[in-house]
Order: C-alpha cells, then sequence, then structure tokens
C-alpha cells in the first residue's frame, strides 16, 4: 500500500502530465477561476481560489480532502505562465555596441538643438558611436520621439500631435512624425516577431472593413483568446474569395505551435484554411474549428470586435489608409500588444499577460533600445 506522501507525489506527477498533455486541458476563465478537464470522462472540473488556496470540485478534494491533480495541474500552469522574459531598458553601456568590446575612448561631442551627446571612439573595430541606443543621427532626442509616437497611436492625428509637441518645446513638422512612425515600427516589428509569447490553446479570428485610398479592403486578424495578445495580421483586397491560409500560416510560425481550438465566424475563407493548416486526422492532435458565433453564450466575438472597433477607431482619425502595407497597423500591433493597458486584463498589456514584460518608465524607449541592439548583433 502507498504512502500518504507517495500518494500525493503521484497526483503531483499527473498534474504535471495534465499541463503537458495536447489539446486545451486547463482553461484560464480569470485570475481566481480556472477549469480542468476530466481525464476519466468528457466533463471539467471547477478550481477555483478561495482565501489564498485553490479548491476543486472533484470527488478527489471534496471526499478525501487531499489536494488533487487538478490543483496540481493549475498550480504548474500559473508558475509557467509567471516564468516572465523581461525586456529591460538601455540606459548605460560600458561596450562598443558594434563589437562589445571594452577598448573605448571619448571622441568629443555630438551637438543638436535638444543637447550634446559624447561620441565614443573603439580602438578594437575602429568604429565610432554614441549611447544614444536606437536613436543615433537623429535631430530630436528620444523623449520627442516616443512621446510623438504615443499621441499618434493612442488617437491623435499627425498634426494634432504637431501641436501637441510644440507646447512641450519641439519644434518639428507632421511629415518628420510620420517618418519617425515608419522608422521605428519597421525596426520594432523585426524585433517583436523574435519573441514567442506563452499564448493559450484557443485562438480567434476576424475581419474588418477599411479604406485604403478611398478604396475598400478588408484586414484580417488573428488574437489570442486568454491574453488579447494580436498575433498576426493581413490586409485582403476581397472578403469571401480571399485564402485566408497565410494568415494561419504566419500565427504559426510566429508563436511555435497551432491553437486546439479555433473561432471565427462562419465565413468559408477560415473553414478553407483550416483544413489545409490546422486539421489532423489525429483527434488528440486535431484543431476543433467553432464557427457557430452567436451574441451571447460562449461563443460569442466580443472579444475580437472589441480588437476592431480599436482600429476603427484610429482609421477615423486618418481618414483612411494610404497604402495596403502601410506601417500604420505594424505600429498600432506593437501598441495593442506591449504598450496600452487592457481594462479586462485588470490594466496589463496582452505581452505581460503573455509573459513578457517591458520594463522603464518610456516602454517606446525600452523596445526601441532593445530593436536596434538586436538588428546590430545580427
Amino acid at each position: 500500500m502507498m504512502t500518504i506522501e507517495e500518494l500525493e507525489n503521484l497526483r503531483e506527477l499527473r498534474g504535471s502530465e495534465i499541463v503537458r498533455k495536447k489539446g486545451n486541458q486547463i482553461n484560464r476563465i480569470d485570475d481566481c477561476l480556472y477549469t480542468v478537464k476530466s481525464q476519466s470522462g468528457n466533463g471539467e472540473y471547477a478550481v477555483c481560489q478561495v482565501d489564498n488556496e485553490l479548491v476543486c470540485e472533484c470527488p478527489d478534494f471534496q471526499f478525501r480532502n487531499v489536494k488533487c491533480k487538478h490543483i496540481f495541474a493549475v498550480e504548474f500552469s500559473k508558475s509557467l505562465r509567471e516564468a516572465t522574459q523581461r525586456i529591460a531598458p538601455i540606459e548605460n553601456l560600458s561596450a562598443c555596441i558594434y563589437c562589445n568590446s571594452s577598448n573605448l575612448m571619448k571622441y568629443g561631442l555630438r551637438k543638436n538643438k535638444t543637447g550634446n551627446l559624447q561620441v565614443f571612439y573603439c580602438r578594437d573595430c575602429h568604429k565610432y558611436f554614441t549611447i544614444n541606443i536606437g536613436f543615433e543621427k537623429m535631430k530630436h532626442n528620444p523623449q520627442a520621439i516616443t512621446s510623438a509616437m504615443q499621441l499618434y497611436f493612442s488617437g491623435e492625428s499627425l498634426r494634432n500631435t504637431q501641436k501637441s509637441l510644440k507646447l512641450l518645446g519641439v519644434e518639428v513638422s507632421y511629415r518628420s512624425i510620420l517618418n519617425w512612425i515608419k522608422k521605428y515600427v519597421s525596426l520594432m516589428k523585426n524585433y517583436v516577431e523574435t519573441i514567442t509569447p506563452n499564448v493559450s490553446d484557443t485562438w480567434r479570428a476576424d475581419e474588418i472593413y477599411i479604406k485604403v485610398k478611398g478604396d475598400m479592403k478588408y484586414l484580417f486578424a488573428m488574437m489570442d483568446d486568454e491574453t488579447r495578445f494580436w498575433i498576426a495580421q493581413e490586409v485582403a483586397e476581397t472578403k469571401y474569395t480571399h485564402d485566408a491560409r497565410k494568415l494561419l500560416q504566419m500565427s504559426k510560425q510566429l508563436m511555435g505551435k497551432k491553437p486546439m481550438t479555433f473561432i471565427t465566424d462562419g465565413l468559408p475563407a477560415y473553414h478553407d484554411a483550416y483544413k489545409k493548416e490546422f486539421w489532423t486526422q489525429k483527434k488528440e492532435t486535431r484543431t476543433e474549428h467553432v464557427r457557430h458565433i452567436t451574441l451571447r453564450g460562449d461563443h460569442n466575438n466580443n472579444k475580437m470586435e472589441r480588437m476592431n472597433g480599436e482600429v476603427r477607431d484610429r482609421e477615423k482619425t486618418m481618414r483612411g489608409l494610404k497604402t495596403k502595407d502601410t506601417a500604420i497597423l505594424s505600429g498600432y500591433q506593437i501598441f495593442h500588444n506591449y504598450i496600452r493597458g487592457h481594462e479586462a486584463l485588470d490594466g496589463k498589456t496582452p505581452s505581460e499577460a503573455c509573459g513578457i514584460t517591458v520594463e522603464g518608465k518610456n516602454k517606446w524607449l525600452t523596445l526601441i533600445q532593445n530593436a536596434k541592439l538586436s538588428s546590430v548583433e545580427k
């Protein structure tokens, strides 16, 4: 007969097996409520937090009053989510940004309207640089540039952003602001695509019409159901004849996996792409495609419609997009994922909900600095 300690170790082992098992075994409702699928049937058990302790409605916990495998599974799941990846600001350097050598010497000052920057010379790679990482040779300081990006992606137009910066003593044209956005969105986009967030096994996709040069196009987007992380996007010419396989392929590549539940509306393009990208003959690895979107209940699309509303608000301010491959959409995706806190996530950003923490008071600055160093290392 097994001892009490051996039985607890066995439950812990089975809890870890639930976490590793393929399929959407654990569903996080909120920070205090989870559901875990029954391993011996088709039902599920609710695991909730009461007075800082987890309780389960399974017979093992209710009648034996022991810590069951479902509670162990939720604890393992929470610990995995809390294992955050930190993106820290880079404010000071003691090594060359090109070759990482510490054999440096000061080489005068670079003067501009916003202040002086120390220029360094590397005796090993013979290159000159400043510690103004990501903003080298820029006329305006990082605070002005990142403030412009925050104002613009928060909903201001280019000209209103220009007026707001003027109140701060920064004289700049609206065209320069647009150039800043294009430059730094491109830099950050390449960087954040190398980061793999810890998204859930349930994804949502939807489309919204947008205007590009006055013509109607459609923005197809993929979002994680639990964390609201905007996974991928593409602009299509049409809605009903569009091949959505590229959206699904990009999502799999960026996340390093496919979902176990895929929620969409009844658009045939999604189901056609699902059969080619997500469907498998093995039931244990097969993605379930939920197509019956309702106004209420578990299969509503309110989360996706909320994100569509954000895009619609941004588009109204711009009065339409100028080009199909505009940096504005990529920039807003970065803003949505890494900068903007969401009320439904208790003020967290989707990246924080996925285990990625962008540190520092100015998150734009942190992302740009890390993106610049990442591009130099490549």
